[in-house]
Protein backbone atom coordinates (compact mmCIF):
# COMPACT_ATOMS: atom_id res chain seq x y z
CA UNK A 1 0.00 0.00 0.00
CA UNK A 2 2.98 2.61 1.19
CA UNK A 3 4.28 2.17 -2.50
CA UNK A 4 0.95 3.62 -4.35
CA UNK A 5 1.36 6.44 -1.59
CA UNK A 6 3.10 9.98 -2.77
CA UNK A 7 6.98 10.38 -0.97
CA UNK A 8 5.66 13.99 0.29
CA UNK A 9 2.48 12.08 1.92
CA UNK A 10 3.93 9.34 3.53
CA UNK A 11 6.80 11.95 5.09
CA UNK A 12 3.85 14.11 5.89
CA UNK A 13 1.37 12.32 7.27
CA UNK A 14 0.43 10.04 10.47
CA UNK A 15 -2.37 8.00 9.09
CA UNK A 16 -5.32 7.58 10.41
CA UNK A 17 -5.35 4.10 10.57
CA UNK A 18 -2.52 3.94 12.36
CA UNK A 19 -3.24 6.47 15.13
CA UNK A 20 -6.89 4.61 15.71
CA UNK A 21 -4.65 1.56 16.07
CA UNK A 22 -2.11 2.44 18.41
CA UNK A 23 -3.79 5.38 20.57
CA UNK A 24 -6.78 4.59 23.44
CA UNK A 25 -10.02 5.19 22.91
CA UNK A 26 -9.81 8.05 26.09
CA UNK A 27 -7.43 9.80 24.88
CA UNK A 28 -8.63 12.65 23.08
CA UNK A 29 -7.66 16.68 22.90
CA UNK A 30 -11.12 17.43 24.86
CA UNK A 31 -8.40 16.84 28.07
CA UNK A 32 -6.99 19.92 27.44
CA UNK A 33 -7.55 23.63 27.29
CA UNK A 34 -5.67 26.48 26.51
CA UNK A 35 -6.31 30.47 27.16
CA UNK A 36 -6.88 32.90 24.10
CA UNK A 37 -3.90 35.15 23.26
CA UNK A 38 -5.02 38.05 26.12
CA UNK A 39 -5.31 35.84 28.51
CA UNK A 40 -8.94 36.55 28.69
CA UNK A 41 -10.50 33.67 28.07
CA UNK A 42 -9.91 29.84 28.79
CA UNK A 43 -11.05 27.66 25.65
CA UNK A 44 -11.46 23.99 26.41
CA UNK A 45 -10.96 21.98 23.60
CA UNK A 46 -14.06 19.59 23.87
CA UNK A 47 -15.81 22.29 22.41
CA UNK A 48 -14.51 21.53 19.11
CA UNK A 49 -16.00 18.08 19.55
CA UNK A 50 -17.34 17.04 16.22
CA UNK A 51 -15.28 19.39 14.35
CA UNK A 52 -11.63 18.74 12.29
CA UNK A 53 -9.05 21.07 14.20
CA UNK A 54 -5.49 22.14 12.57
CA UNK A 55 -3.17 22.73 15.46
CA UNK A 56 -1.10 25.31 14.05
CA UNK A 57 2.66 26.70 15.74
CA UNK A 58 2.83 30.64 14.41
CA UNK A 59 5.57 33.34 14.33
CA UNK A 60 4.54 36.78 12.97
CA UNK A 61 7.17 39.28 12.38
CA UNK A 62 8.97 36.96 9.68
CA UNK A 63 7.84 38.15 6.11
CA UNK A 64 7.20 34.28 5.74
CA UNK A 65 4.07 34.85 7.41
CA UNK A 66 2.57 37.26 5.68
CA UNK A 67 2.33 34.50 2.73
CA UNK A 68 1.51 31.65 5.61
CA UNK A 69 -1.14 33.51 7.24
CA UNK A 70 -2.96 34.69 3.99
CA UNK A 71 -3.37 30.95 2.79
CA UNK A 72 -4.29 29.70 6.53
CA UNK A 73 -7.00 32.39 6.17
CA UNK A 74 -8.01 31.09 2.98
CA UNK A 75 -8.12 27.42 3.77
CA UNK A 76 -9.81 28.43 7.23
CA UNK A 77 -12.44 30.14 4.92
CA UNK A 78 -12.96 27.49 2.22
CA UNK A 79 -12.83 24.36 5.13
CA UNK A 80 -14.96 26.30 8.13
CA UNK A 81 -18.42 25.05 6.38
CA UNK A 82 -17.13 21.77 5.64
CA UNK A 83 -16.42 21.33 9.83
CA UNK A 84 -12.72 22.31 10.19
CA UNK A 85 -11.40 24.98 12.21
CA UNK A 86 -7.61 26.56 12.52
CA UNK A 87 -5.71 27.65 16.40
CA UNK A 88 -2.63 29.31 16.40
CA UNK A 89 -0.19 29.06 19.07
CA UNK A 90 2.59 31.79 19.14
CA UNK A 91 5.96 30.61 19.94
CA UNK A 92 9.48 31.97 20.72
CA UNK A 93 11.59 28.83 20.21
CA UNK A 94 12.50 28.85 17.09
CA UNK A 95 15.36 31.79 16.13
CA UNK A 96 13.40 33.97 18.55
CA UNK A 97 11.21 34.93 15.98
CA UNK A 98 8.43 35.80 18.18
CA UNK A 99 9.55 37.87 20.79
CA UNK A 100 6.99 40.20 21.43
CA UNK A 101 4.47 39.92 24.60
CA UNK A 102 0.94 38.66 23.87
CA UNK A 103 -0.45 42.65 24.04
CA UNK A 104 2.03 43.43 20.62
CA UNK A 105 1.20 40.36 18.36
CA UNK A 106 -2.38 41.22 16.95
CA UNK A 107 -1.35 44.26 16.47
CA UNK A 108 2.06 43.61 14.89
CA UNK A 109 0.24 41.79 12.62
CA UNK A 110 -2.39 44.10 11.57
CA UNK A 111 -0.08 47.18 11.43
CA UNK A 112 3.30 46.01 10.79
CA UNK A 113 3.51 42.51 9.14
CA UNK A 114 1.92 41.87 6.56
CA UNK A 115 0.33 44.90 7.68
CA UNK A 116 -2.76 46.75 5.92
CA UNK A 117 -5.21 46.02 8.37
CA UNK A 118 -5.06 42.04 8.20
CA UNK A 119 -6.34 40.19 10.95
CA UNK A 120 -6.05 36.33 11.09
CA UNK A 121 -9.73 34.69 10.84
CA UNK A 122 -8.71 31.75 13.08
CA UNK A 123 -8.20 32.14 17.23
CA UNK A 124 -4.80 32.86 18.59
CA UNK A 125 -3.65 31.37 21.63
CA UNK A 126 -1.26 32.44 24.29
CA UNK A 127 2.62 32.66 23.59
CA UNK A 128 4.19 29.04 25.00
CA UNK A 129 6.41 26.05 24.11
CA UNK A 130 5.65 23.30 21.66
CA UNK A 131 8.99 21.24 22.86
CA UNK A 132 11.22 20.85 25.96
CA UNK A 133 10.31 20.97 29.64
CA UNK A 134 8.23 23.96 29.66
CA UNK A 135 6.06 22.90 26.61
CA UNK A 136 2.32 22.83 26.72
CA UNK A 137 0.16 20.14 27.52
CA UNK A 138 -1.81 19.89 24.35
CA UNK A 139 1.33 19.29 22.38
CA UNK A 140 2.65 17.08 24.24
CA UNK A 141 -0.37 15.27 23.49
CA UNK A 142 0.05 15.70 19.76
CA UNK A 143 3.47 14.94 19.60
CA UNK A 144 3.16 11.61 21.51
CA UNK A 145 0.28 10.51 19.53
CA UNK A 146 1.44 11.46 15.78
CA UNK A 147 5.16 10.23 14.83
CA UNK A 148 8.00 12.85 13.84
CA UNK A 149 8.01 14.28 10.16
CA UNK A 150 11.28 13.67 10.00
CA UNK A 151 14.52 12.72 12.16
CA UNK A 152 16.71 15.77 11.33
CA UNK A 153 16.71 18.78 12.68
CA UNK A 154 18.67 20.30 9.54
CA UNK A 155 20.35 23.58 9.61
CA UNK A 156 17.89 25.01 11.58
CA UNK A 157 20.07 23.21 14.26
CA UNK A 158 21.92 25.84 15.86
CA UNK A 159 18.29 28.40 16.31
CA UNK A 160 16.56 25.84 18.62
CA UNK A 161 15.86 27.46 22.06
CA UNK A 162 14.52 24.19 24.01
CA UNK A 163 16.66 21.20 25.99
CA UNK A 164 16.43 18.59 25.49
CA UNK A 165 16.07 17.79 21.69
CA UNK A 166 13.98 15.00 21.14
CA UNK A 167 12.96 13.27 17.79
CA UNK A 168 9.17 13.61 18.05
CA UNK A 169 10.08 16.89 18.72
CA UNK A 170 8.09 20.14 16.22
CA UNK A 171 11.14 21.36 13.75
CA UNK A 172 10.20 24.68 13.13
CA UNK A 173 7.48 27.43 12.88
CA UNK A 174 4.11 26.14 10.76
CA UNK A 175 3.92 22.71 11.63
CA UNK A 176 0.68 21.04 11.43
CA UNK A 177 -1.45 18.41 13.32
CA UNK A 178 -5.06 17.98 12.09
CA UNK A 179 -7.36 16.35 15.38
CA UNK A 180 -10.27 14.85 13.62
CA UNK A 181 -13.98 15.11 14.44
CA UNK A 182 -13.08 12.63 17.43
CA UNK A 183 -10.64 14.42 18.80
CA UNK A 184 -7.79 12.25 18.23
CA UNK A 185 -4.87 13.35 15.69
CA UNK A 186 -4.91 12.08 12.26
CA UNK A 187 -2.12 13.61 10.34
CA UNK A 188 1.05 15.70 10.80
CA UNK A 189 2.79 17.80 8.25
CA UNK A 190 6.14 19.48 8.42
CA UNK A 191 6.49 23.13 8.31
CA UNK A 192 7.82 23.26 4.63
CA UNK A 193 4.62 20.93 3.18
CA UNK A 194 2.66 23.52 1.09
CA UNK A 195 -0.48 24.86 2.33
CA UNK A 196 -2.36 23.53 -0.62
CA UNK A 197 -0.87 19.71 0.12
CA UNK A 198 -2.15 20.54 3.55
CA UNK A 199 -5.96 21.12 1.58
CA UNK A 200 -5.80 18.49 -0.24
CA UNK A 201 -4.91 16.10 2.24
CA UNK A 202 -7.54 17.88 5.10
CA UNK A 203 -10.32 17.18 2.72
CA UNK A 204 -9.25 13.79 1.31
CA UNK A 205 -10.13 13.52 5.08
CA UNK A 206 -13.32 15.18 5.76
CA UNK A 207 -14.84 13.15 2.41
CA UNK A 208 -13.60 9.87 3.95
CA UNK A 209 -15.67 11.07 7.09
CA UNK A 210 -18.40 12.05 5.79
CA UNK A 211 -18.92 9.09 2.79
CA UNK A 212 -18.72 6.96 5.96
CA UNK A 213 -21.22 8.31 7.81
CA UNK A 214 -23.48 8.08 4.73
CA UNK A 215 -23.24 4.53 4.12
CA UNK A 216 -22.28 3.05 7.73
Amino acid sequence: MASSIPANICHSLCFYLLVKKHLPQERTIYKYRAKTLNGSQTVNFSDYAGKAVLFVNVVSPPELFSLLSSELNALYEEMNPLGLTILGFPCNQFGKQEPGQRHEILPGLKYVRPGNGFVPNFLLFEKGDVNGKNEQEVYTFLKSSCPAVGEDFGPMYGRLFWEPLKISDIKWNFEKFLVGMDGKPVMRWQPTTKVSVVRADIRRYLLEQYTRDVFN
